[in-house]
């Protein structure tokens, strides 16, 4: 079969294995990467004229290329200096596909381990991709077929008497077109609207390579289950296993298990016929300590602590061990309500609030491994997210779902298909590895959903042997979602940055599935970088103005969905245009922290009615971009992940801009009492304007909202609560009065034509001077603003051709009239015209206490005065204009740090205080630390806050803690830079 096939030759070059370290050891990594005795090698398989010769041990490879495993093919040519780095510019788009969409070869040789009589050395392959064959001396070991299947394989036999040993894989390429063709395999492989296409499409050994020893008698697929009963606070368990032996003698052993903590102890004499299997299951029926009494369960981030318990396994034949397995599990019991048509995922019998991110990839080159897991998941932790969606069963490296239970961070996990009309080629493979990696998974208490499809339903018959798969193989202990976007969930998208009032108002619209917040597994927005990480994978020339190479990395075209000229443009508009990159960086900080901070708020302000949870398209980078990011591909903290942590404060105060509301949210299972809710308003100069401030005692139960107070920021709206006319209004609308009841919470419609209007009847003829259109994303191209006295007469004072939407606001010289007419000429899209608001205002008081542009601040604190939550909010009340802020006079900041070591890390302590002398509120002050040896940002890193802002007489303690590793002579230096001082 060589002839058909890609074949990976795996060189292992191995000390001997002392007969002790047999004994001491049972897993041997062959994984290259921080393994000095491993050296792997690949070459292309046209390459090699006789393919017979690799089995040799004396086979000459030199010329061969370096080989990186796990990981991709096109990755070992990456990280041998062969390719230019493929992060900067576009400098993967020019690489000759031909080189990798083909078969591939690695080699190696390892010497055989000295063991003791009985011992059995395996050698196991936890994933291919797309499919291989593994050989080893030239005996065919089998096949992989699918990037998820595992093998374990019997070498003892086939080892080699003069201690050299070759181990071979042959591996196919995944072949075109890939979705869902390919599958089960890397799906986005071929390019997505977030990542390039890859050469060789992923194709390589992609997950660990590894020697285990036993005895004859293995323990196979061991499976813990967990119950919990709340009324009597207790843990109910379960153990299932197999024992396999594999030698032809009958076996008399004693399988032992131990469960810590509470030092549950089991012990069974078990006997095994030569050559077969026997099941065994030990659960509250017979073995009464299964019952754990007062059990410390595993909770979601915010809702307790993630706990975690572990069971080790052993069988011994006359007191040697033969074999033993080590499973870490959490306590937990999750069920599933759907009432109201909203899906409700509930954990040891409490209701849980979603608050989730998307990963397309952990790397798009597979080079995410081992702790940058637990740092990727960690940083969720800290946003205070408890979900991350597996999109399309991409992340497949149990390191991932071990920090997700470490950390409380609950899995959405996907399996391999996306809304494609076609069935995979191969669908039985793809089933079998459905079933590996439920059974590989299953005990990790963080899987919280097997998804079928992204966007669509699995076609027929995958979705019926999904379901069963997951009936038999999980025990229905986790629910089965066919479809990622329907069936009691609320769409998927929009996917890009809309005004934060969008986020708060009536049903925000998604793709498919039913209306309202619901429970919604993608929304998102552009999220662009700063200046700092643009620079590291944009060519100087490319830097500005905006140019194709931005699309290179999905700022364009390519990132249609995230509709990166809206966000480019809202940039501009709000915050005034950019003078250049470094500028349009910092200003897209501010966007992002908008916009992110109001899709997490927008949902929790409407939970349990109808909301239950969200979760961002996408909460990490996977390639350098300038969408769909919290950290960016760098670990850089920008702006829209400030929002996230914010907003998803377990214990949070915040305002809805949409109707001036001020709520508390409590996404925990503690009830608080006599809380203080405070706000507090200040003028763009830093003086606090009280008139505008508010107190109110309230309570707030676990798992709840609760209302505080109301703000009004506006001037005097002439058209609040007066009488509306309109031509029309669609079925799917309110009337027009919602355009005047002061919330962006409702919205009139007219229907879907062109010549359509609304008008306001003031009551009495009164003297405009402005008025503010709030446009839904269904505005209009062209439109004009009438006035009139009699309802019939209309004179024309603005007329606009090319409108743009969101908050439209128009001033105009001062007119008298009793009537205020918007005329629709031309819709920008296929909808009607439709408004959140029609305001209407008279000329300004110059008297008035309050800036357009000002700070809001609200404090919530207990019963003992500590602050529970702040939260800060900048806002102008004629619309998302910001302009103003690039006016503000400069800081005076003082900054002063301290470095110091805890256990394995480093953490530097940042003062920074803007004096009462100081000439200008500290606006949105961003903190990094830099490696003062090389210039370096020090990355990645854990921080308390950053892009806070300081009023004159305020300071702040910024903590930064990161591996030792990343500042080993502790020379550092900090900037500290506020918005208003560039």
């Amino acid at each position: 079969m060589l002839h058909k096939c890609t074949l990976f030759i795996i060189t292992l070059s191995f000390l001997l294995f002392g007969q002790a370290m047999v004994n001491a050891q049972s897993k041997i990594s062959l994984n290259s990467q921080n393994n000095v005795l491993v050296h792997w090698k690949l070459t292309p398989q046209s390459a090699v004229k006789d393919s017979l010769k690799i089995f040799q041990a004396d086979y000459n490879d030199n010329g061969w290329v370096k080989a990186t495993v796990p990981g991709a093919v096109f990755t070992s040519y990456v990280n041998d200096g062969l390719e230019k780095d493929p992060n900067y510019g576009d400098n993967i788009y020019k690489v000759d596909k031909s080189k990798y969409n083909r078969n591939f070869w690695y080699r190696t040789v390892v010497a055989s381990p000295q063991l003791q009589a009985g011992k059995t050395v395996w050698l196991n392959f936890k994933g291919i991709n797309r499919k291989g064959e593994i050989f080893f001396n030239g005996k065919r070991l089998g096949l992989l077929n699918g990037f998820m299947e595992q093998g374990r394989y019997d070498v003892t036999k086939l080892l080699n008497p003069t201690g050299e040993n070759v181990i071979a894989v042959l591996v196919y390429w995944p072949t075109l077109p890939v979705p869902n063709y390919a599958s089960p395999t890397y799906i986005s492989s071929d390019g997505w609207d977030w990542m390039p296409s890859v050469p060789g499409l992923l194709q390589g050994i992609t997950d660990d390579v590894y020697f285990s020893i036993t005895g004859n008698v293995t323990i196979q697929e061991p499976w813990i289950r967990t119950e919990v009963d709340t009324a009597s606070d207790e843990g109910i368990l379960s153990v299932h296993l197999d024992l396999k032996n594999n030698s032809p003698e009958t076996t008399d052993g004693l399988l032992k298990m131990t469960i810590q903590p509470g030092n549950i102890s089991i012990q069974q004499g078990i006997k095994i016929a030569g050559n077969s299997s026997v099941s065994r299951s030990f659960d509250s029926t017979w073995f009464k300590q299964m019952i754990v009494h007062h059990p410390k369960l595993w909770w979601p981030n915010g809702y307790g602590k993630p706990n975690l318990y572990s069971c080790h396994l052993s069988y011994e034949v006359n007191g040697k061990v033969s074999d033993v397995k080590d499973i870490k599990f959490g306590i937990r019991q999750y069920s599933y309500d759907t009432l109201g048509g909203v899906l409700h995922i509930n954990i040891n019998g409490r209701r849980i609030f979603v608050k989730g991110g998307n990963w397309g990839m952990s790397e798009y080159l597979l080079r995410c491994r081992g702790d940058e897991y637990d740092t990727k998941v960690k940083l969720h932790q800290q946003m205070h997210l408890n979900m991350i969606r597996n999109w399309i069963g991409s992340t497949t490296d149990d390191a991932f779902y071990d920090a997700c239970d470490k950390y409380g961070i609950m899995v959405w996990d996907d399996f391999w298909l996306n809304s494609h009309p076609n069935l995979p080629r191969d669908i039985f493979a793809f089933n079998k590895n459905a079933v590996d990696k439920i059974i590989r998974f299953r005990n990790h208490p963080s899987i919280a959903v097997w998804c079928g499809d992204n966007e669509g339903v699995p076609l027929a018959p995958l979705n019926g042997w999904l379901r069963e798969d997951v009936k038999t193989f999980d025990g229905s202990d986790r629910l089965y979602q066919p479809n990622s976007h329907a069936g009691a969930l609320t769409g998927s998208g929009p996917w890009t940055n809309f005004d934060p009032e969008w986020y708060f108002t009536k049903s925000p619209s998604g793709f498919g599935g039913s209306q309202g917040w619901g429970f919604r597994t993608e929304i998102g927005t552009a999220v662009f970088t700063t200046f700092g990480s643009f620079k590291k994978f944009m060519p100087k020339a490319d830097w500005w103005p905006r140019d194709s190479m931005w699309n290179k990395h999905f700022f364009g075209k390519s990132a249609g969905n995230a509709s990166p000229d809206h966000y480019f443009t809202t940039v501009n508009n709000e915050y005034g245009k950019a003078s250049g990159i470094e500028d349009f960086c910092r200003k897209a900080q501010l966007v992002n922290i908008q916009v992110n901070k109001a899709l997490y708020e927008g949902w929790q302000q409407h939970m349990w009615n109808d909301a239950s949870g969200v979760m961002t398209w996408m909460s990490q980078s996977a390639y350098p971009s300038f969408v769909w990011q919290t950290y960016d591909y760098y670990y850089d903290l920008n702006g829209a992940y400030w929002g996230v942590r914010k907003a998803c404060e377990p214990v949070h105060i915040q305002w809805d801009c949409a109707d001036n509301s001020v709520k508390l949210i409590n996404t925990t299972l503690k009830n608080y009492t006599n809380l203080k809710a405070i706000s507090e308003v200040y003028n763009l100069d830093g003086t606090i304007v009280p008139e505008y401030g508010h107190t109110a005692i309230v309570n707030l139960c676990a798992d709840t909202i609760a209302s505080c107070f109301t703000m009004n920021f506006k001037r005097n709206n002439l058209a609040y609560k007066h009488k509306v006319f309109a031509s029309s209004t669609s079925a799917d609308a309110q009337d027009a009065s919602s355009i005047v009841d002061g919330s962006k919470g409702s919205r009139w419609s007219s229907t879907y034509s062109d010549n359509q209007w609304v008008y306001v009847d003031l009551g009495t003829e009164k003297e405009i001077a402005s008025v503010n259109l709030i446009w839904e994303s269904a505005y209009a191209k062209a439109f004009k603003l009438q006035v009139s006295n009699d309802a019939i007469h209309w004179k024309d004072i603005y007329a606009n051709q090319n409108g743009s939407g969101g908050d439209e606001h128009i001033n105009f010289s001062p007119v008298k009239a009793r009537y205020v007419k918007m005329l629709g000429i031309k819709r920008a899209s296929q909808w009607g015209y439709s408004l959140y608001e029609f305001e209407i205002f008279g000329k300004k008081n110059k008297k008035e206490l309050l800036t357009s542009t000002h700070f809001i601040r609200l404090l919530l604190e207990d019963a003992k005065g500590k602050i529970l939550s702040k939260n800060f909010y900048w806002n102008n009340t004629d619309g998302q204009n910001y302009t103003a802020l690039n006016h503000m006079g400069k800081a005076t900041l003082k900054v002063s740090s301290a470095f110091m070591k805890e256990n394995d890390s480093s953490v530097i302590k940042v003062q920074v205080a803007n004096p009462k002398k100081s000439k200008a509120v500290a606006f949105a002050i961003h903190v990094q630390a830099y490696n003062a040896e090389n210039g370096e940002r020090i990355l990645p890193a854990i921080m308390n806050d950053d892009y806070f802002t300081l009023m004159q007489g305020e300071s702040k303690t910024i903590n930064i803690a990161f591996k030792s590793s990343l500042l080993p002579h502790h020379k550092y230096y900090i900037l500290a830079e506020p918005f208003n001082n560039k």
